[in-house]
């Protein structure tokens, strides 16, 4: 899908969202073969996560929390999450297979296909997937 594409589709999300008027959306991306450097460093998803939340205009509530934790190699890595004042941003980076799993969860509409190519470019990842749910 090309960038022209990416952006009906986050339009087609948008006045879905207006239209069906759901409590929330719900926005899941895997990205695959991302940086190791910059999803191990504490710091750089902190700012990552402040640059999404003024991408997409969200307000943060509180701090990012970043805490890097598993005895299982397969799943060590950080956990985040990032409180909004319309539900929660979050993500697991897992080490071993260099992947990230995002998820975006708000009352407040905003485009997912947005979020995930910024994501990805942000962590030089080589491809995602994503889903995407309203919820009610």
């Amino acid at each position: 899908m090309n960038k022209e594409e990416k952006e009906q589709k986050d339009a087609f999300y948008l006045e879905e969202y207006e239209n069906k008027k759901p409590w929330g959306l719900t926005v899941s991306i895997d990205l695959k073969n991302c940086n190791q450097s910059k999803m191990t460093d504490a710091e750089y998803i902190k700012q990552f996560v402040k640059d999404l939340c003024e991408l997409i205009d969200m307000k943060r509530f509180g701090e990012t929390t970043v805490v890097n934790f598993g005895t299982e190699e397969r799943v060590a890595g950080f956990s985040m999450t990032q409180l909004i004042e319309t539900s929660l941003i979050s993500a697991h980076f897992a080490n071993a297979s260099r992947a990230i799993y995002l998820d975006v969860f708000s009352c407040k509409a905003f485009p997912p296909y947005k979020v995930a190519e910024f994501a990805k470019e942000k962590f030089e990842a080589s491809d995602y997937s994503i889903n995407i749910n309203f919820r009610y």
